[in-house]
């Protein structure tokens, strides 16, 4: 009944696309004028368009003509003009949508559309894209057209300085990628003073590969942190230790489906032998799991983990003394990205590179609530109907699928399931070579770095014959992580005739396999040979290279064509269908004939793991031979099936993440909103002001309870309390044996003494030089604080879930815990604000202005293994150690400037110095 409504009515996304095509009509209309426009008139447009902005009219009122005017900016500027589909595109993208529109369909020329239309409103727009090389190839390609029209273009890659981030950021169109964008975000969360920050509001976002952006990445918060002493020789030692223990597979348990393995009873009891044995146990402890044996243990299960999960040459490649990262979705080195909590350290230590210290975080947030700023978000892709619940569900992004320019030509075959993996190669081997043979170029996919060194060292050495000739070897291109340089190159040569191209991977390459080759990368190719000549080839000469060069790839184009266009051959199916269809969509762009069939055996890690033993159960009962595949649409289904599942299950990963981080999203948001307000403000006495009396309600309402007799107040606690908050020695116990008084007028004169003594203390230097140091103390004690509150949210998220055993709510108590521990802080951050003011000696000389190192860490953290991935660079708070230095230790007080740095702090806080009062020097 539903597929016959569905006929009959069309689906939503019909229902969408037919109302939105409609609109085209009246973008086209406008054409004719524009046309006839001169270059002067037509950039022109973008002023009156402005102002009509400003009397009133609103973006949608202004989309027709103004989609009509950057089609007509692009024919003139780029010689390409927007094909009706990607106006709808455009639109879709407008109203806050997703664009699915397939490979080759021009996504990169689409958003100019919108782009160019909201940033008229003058607020920024933002463009994000997967890479530095993507952002900064679109902004320069794009960027014509927006200058034409009188508009600003910026990029942020990596390496920018501060002042070309904030230029970027200024501009009308900023393109970057996800990671630069929500790192500027966190440090911009992290600066001293407003004229530091480089971003200025998230208005509207158009995020392309979307998919990739905000599912896979979405698997991974940002945090910057710092570092932290050296531990190397320890990691060394363990690694050692456990090493020795997995060679017996009793000792662990290894669930390769949830990617997690823990040791086992006799595990545990062999490495604390082991511990004791070589003395790392502590001193007088019951065991390994003693309490101060915890840190010792966490680099136990962290070596585990590097031995046992991690693989190189599929989850790392070891680069001269690195351990280099490889991201499980596009293939490629994640080059300066670094595992947290000492599990990077762990895989080094491992394979004997040199050990690099570990890191604290200093601020966080999820990809999800970064995007969530912007007022309006978007994005496209080729690939994003699978998860379209989830875009709902998380960012209210409905998806949709856009008709392609010229029909799709492409055949897609069932997938060929054969029960070894010897078997698999032994069909795959012959299809390459049968491709090779005739002429048709073919891509083959691959999911890992080890599978596609593997089956090229297999055409290397493979025997096979053609026209009566024995031939040995396949001559073939290999694209993975470790030939990253060379990726745009192989890949605009995958389409000529014959050729043969494993891939690891193709999310978001950015670089379109065109059949007969690619005009611009040969010719940019011949210009670097020419140059390594020595020769400047002129305008003349670049002119007939080009047209020589057109007229071999047309050529070849037409030989590829008659040999059935680009075939994709997948060597297994990956966890998630969205990289398989990604692989699929780079064969019939544009309307081009192509082929794709994807070969499996139950040997492969997908079936192996969800249905090997029942599939290979099967084959045996329906009797295939040796060599034989079964094909069948019912198989495509279950296999598909198994992709929900993983899917699935990753979904609910992504979910709880961000339930997890929900709740600290609020007091983020709190705690960011303050700090910049207090950056914002040349005066913060009230403030301070405030925070003193509430200092003195809490130590009062400590020490002497409401309704309790003054018998029963502890004087003796107050007078320290106060000494070491205040620096003041007030005669209370005098005050408190006075007949007839009350908690109220304890609280009264206490509040009067100190506000006293504030004012003394302001006295010493103006009150100018007392905003300056009240601002600075204040913004410290709130990054300060922030941190170690990330710190106890970390330690409280890493042991919430054994509540669930006492049959309580993890989440629930994760909220509950979350907030008393955000009271703490708001607690420690008036005590300890209240405290610097009012303690410290102050210095006569003018402060330097604050200022953040310019080193920090930038780490993304996997919830689906508990890893985190880091890059080095950006700015972190806090003092330089140069400025330190220039701090007098006369700025504290008599007798402290030989207290020990690990001792305990002489204000009595409780703190080691260095966290107290000695974080000044």
């Amino acid at each position: 009944m539903l597929g016959f409504a569905k006929k009959l009515f069309g689906s939503s996304n019909d229902r969408k696309v037919k109302t939105l095509t409609a609109r085209v009509a009246k973008i086209n209309a406008f054409e004719p004028q524009l046309a006839a426009l001169s270059d002067e008139a037509l950039k022109a447009k973008t002023a009156e368009f402005k102002a009509r902005l400003e009397k009133g009219e609103t973006l949608d009122d202004l989309l027709h003509e103004a989609f009509a005017t950057v089609r007509e900016a692009s024919k003139r500027v780029l010689g390409m003009r927007h094909f009706d589909v990607q106006m709808v595109g455009g639109m879709v993208l407008h109203f806050g949508g997703i664009s699915e529109m397939r490979t080759g369909e021009g996504k990169t020329l689409v958003a100019t559309l919108p782009t160019y239309l909201n940033a008229l409103a003058g607020k920024g727009v933002h463009v994000i894209t997967v890479n530095d090389y993507l952002a900064k190839r679109d902004a320069d390609w794009m960027g014509q057209v927006y200058n034409f029209l009188g508009l600003s273009y910026g990029v942020i890659v990596n390496g920018l300085s501060q002042g070309e981030r904030q230029r970027a950021y200024r501009s009308d169109i900023t393109y970057g990628t996800n990671n630069e964008f929500g790192f500027d975000y966190l440090r911009d969360n992290l600066v001293y003073s407003v004229e530091e920050m480089v971003q200025r509001g998230h208005h509207f976002v158009i995020v392309d590969e979307v998919d990739s952006i905000l599912i896979d990445e979405a698997r991974t918060p940002l945090i910057i942190s710092g570092p932290t002493e050296d531990r190397s020789e320890l990691y060394k030692t363990i690694d050692v230790l456990v090493k020795e223990l997995i060679k017996d597979k009793a000792t662990y348990d290894f669930d390769e489906k949830q990617k997690q393995v823990i040791l086992t009873e006799e595990g545990q009891e062999r490495i604390e032998e082991i511990l004791m044995a070589g003395g790392h146990l502590a001193e007088d402890t019951a065991g390994l799991y003693d309490a101060a044996n915890i840190s010792l243990v966490h680099h136990v299960n962290q070596a585990l983990r590097a031995n046992v999960i991690y693989t190189r040459d599929k989850d790392y490649i070891v680069k001269g003394d690195e351990v280099v990262l490889i991201d499980e979705f596009t293939g490629r080195m994640m080059t300066g990205r670094r595992l947290s909590e000492g599990l990077h350290q762990a895989i080094e230590a491992k394979e004997g590179a040199e050990i690099q210290p570990e890191n604290q975080t200093l601020a966080s947030v999820t990809i999800q609530n970064y995007f969530r700023l912007y007022t309006k978000l978007s994005g496209m892709t080729g690939t994003a109907s699978t998860e379209a619940q989830e875009f709902d569900d998380i960012y209210k992004m409905a998806v949709s699928e856009i008709p392609t320019n010229r029909p799709v030509l492409r055949i897609d075959d069932d997938d060929e399931v054969y029960r070894t993996e010897r078997e698999k190669n032994e069909s795959i081997l012959k299809q390459i070579a049968d491709c090779h043979m005739r002429g048709q170029p073919i891509l083959v996919g691959t999911v890992s770095i080890e599978k596609s060194e593997a089956l090229s060292k297999l055409l290397a050495t493979y025997a096979w014959e053609h026209d009566g000739k024995k031939h040995n070897g396949i001559p073939h291109q290999v694209l993975n992580a470790r030939f990253h340089e060379q990726e745009a190159l192989i890949v605009a040569d995958a389409g000529v005739p014959g050729a043969v191209t494993i891939a690891t991977n193709m999310a978001g390459r950015g670089t379109d396999i065109q059949l007969g080759g690619n005009i611009d990368m040969r010719l940019s190719t011949w210009r670097q040979q020419q140059k390594g000549l020595g020769i400047v080839p002129t305008h003349e000469d670049e002119v007939a290279q080009r047209a020589s060069l057109e007229a071999e790839i047309s050529a070849a184009k037409k030989q590829a064509l008659e040999a059935g266009g680009l075939f994709v051959l997948g060597t297994e199916r990956h966890e998630s269908r969205r990289i398989d269809n990604q692989l699929r969509g780079r064969t019939g762009r544009q309307g081009d004939p192509g082929h794709s069939k994807f070969f499996l055996s139950c040997e492969d890690d997908l079936l192996r793991i969800f249905a090997g033993e029942r599939l290979d159960a099967i084959m045996r009962t329906f009797g295939v031979q040796e060599g034989e595949a079964i094909t069948h649409k019912w198989l495509n289904n279950a296999i598909a099936t198994a992709q929900k599942r993983v899917e699935q299950r990753n979904y609910e990963i992504r979910k709880n993440l961000l339930k997890y981080d929900d709740v600290v999203n609020d007091q983020r948001k709190a705690v960011f909103e303050q700090r910049q307000e207090f950056m914002e403000s040349s005066d913060l006495s009230d403030i301070i002001h405030e925070m003193r009396r509430d200092v003195v309600d809490d130590l009062v309402l400590r020490h002497l309870p409401p309704k309790a007799y003054a018998e029963q107040w502890d004087i003796e606690g107050l007078t320290e309390r106060v000494k070491s908050v205040f620096g003041l020695d007030l005669p209370l116990a005098e005050w408190a044996a006075e007949e007839g008084i009350a908690d109220e007028e304890m609280r009264e004169r206490i509040t009067k003494a100190a506000n006293d003594y504030a004012a003394q203390r302001e006295e010493i230097i103006t009150p100018e030089q007392m905003r300056q140091v009240e601002k600075s103390f204040l913004l410290q004690m709130i990054d300060l604080q922030w941190r170690e509150h990330l710190m106890h949210l970390d330690h409280l998220r890493n042991v919430i879930g054994l509540r669930g055993y006492g049959q309580r709510d993890p989440l629930n108590e994760y909220k509950t815990e979350a907030f008393s521990l955000f009271e703490k802080l708001l607690g420690d951050l008036r005590t300890n604000t209240t405290r610097w003011l009012m303690t410290v000696e102050i210095a006569y000389a003018e402060p330097e202005p604050l200022r953040a190192p310019e080193e920090l860490i930038e780490i993304h953290l996997d919830p689906l293994t508990g890893e985190n991935v880091a890059v080095a660079g950006g700015i972190p708070s806090g003092l330089t150690p140069a400025q330190r230095q220039a701090l007098p230790t006369s700025a504290l007080p008599a007798g402290w400037q030989n207290t020990n740095r690990n001792g305990a702090c002489p204000c009595g806080s409780g703190k080691k110095f260095k966290q107290c009062h000695g974080s000044l020097v």
